[in-house]
């Protein structure tokens, strides 16, 4: 067989002839853009995990906390084949599952509705009381989780709803529910302070103060940081919260992780009686009809 050969010549020449059809090729495309410089502006990409004109599917200020005994058949015999998971998990931070005296709620999240959520509580007294909330997914897609929120009236690591433990559990939640946990950004935010041991409740927009009756400043928002690698940050006033109103705020990654929860006391919007000197005061301000 003879070997397929090529001259040095002719391969010069097909390389001028490739390179300046190359060449034409980018004139022509230069003059159909009008000019070199020109850049294409991609179509804008909505905000993730949580997006800014979403409406909310459910038009509750908060999470709804149910009876023992208003639970489903099916949620009951979901819990009755997770309770050795539950006392499992319980037992591994020393929280007594296994003694008398415990009673349960539950928490009703409409954001995760792949999951049953529990609070758990042991009354000892006062000053004596073990809480903490349980995870258990209905389709069968993870695992039953638990969130330490009290052991005997102390935090068992730092305070629940700012602890690294109850935050990642949360992330694992929100991954097993699926695109689900991304369709309301409040129901996201109510549902972690409930799960980290809250009960929150959200005023009205239109709520006013009234003498004597001060209210939370803020309601609930949603600040999209987009210098920060589009950063979603959620804030609401829990109006329910004891001694003092308190306002949360959590971050959230582009893909939807939650990396940090804070809170603290929430600012208050007072309403003071007008007294009767600035009654009048104001009373003289009025311009009376036919004066210019």
């Amino acid at each position: 067989m003879v070997p397929f050969r090529i001259s040095p010549i002719r391969l010069v020449a097909t390389l001028l002839v490739a390179v300046s059809a190359f060449s034409a090729a980018s004139h022509l495309r230069c003059q159909d853009s009008g000019s070199k410089h020109d850049r294409i502006v991609p179509d804008p990409v909505p905000p993730k995990p949580f997006s800014t004109i979403a409406t909310r599917q459910t038009p509750l200020y908060t999470v709804e906390f149910r009876s023992a005994d208003q639970l489903t058949e099916q949620d009951r015999l979901l819990l009755a084949d997770s309770e050795s998971s539950i006392a499992e998990h319980a037992g591994f931070v020393d929280l007594a599952y296994k003694q008398s005296n415990w009673s349960y709620r539950q928490i009703v999240c409409p954001t995760f509705p792949n999951h049953l959520f529990l609070r758990y509580t042991r009354n000892n007294g006062a000053g004596d009381m073990t809480v903490f909330s349980a995870s258990i997914p209905r389709n069968g897609e993870g695992r039953v989780r638990i969130v330490p929120i009290l052991k005997r009236g102390y935090s068992l690591f730092s305070p629940a709803p700012i602890n690294a433990l109850t935050i990642s559990a949360f992330n694992h939640i929100r991954a097993e529910e699926g695109e689900t946990a991304n369709t309301d950004w409040l129901g996201n935010a109510l549902c972690y302070a409930a799960l980290a041991g809250s009960q929150p409740q959200i005023l009205p927009r239109d709520a006013e103060p009234a003498v004597d009756k001060p209210i939370p400043a803020l309601s609930a928002g949603m600040d999209v940081e987009m210098q920060v690698h589009g950063m979603e940050v959620i804030r609401f006033d829990d109006a329910a919260a004891r001694p003092h109103a308190m306002e949360w705020s959590m971050t959230f990654t582009h893909q939807g992780k939650l990396i940090k929860a804070m809170r603290r006391q929430a600012p208050m919007l007072t309403a003071n009686p007008a007294s009767e000197k600035s009654a009048v005061a104001r009373t003289w301000q009025v311009p009376q009809s036919g004066q210019n």
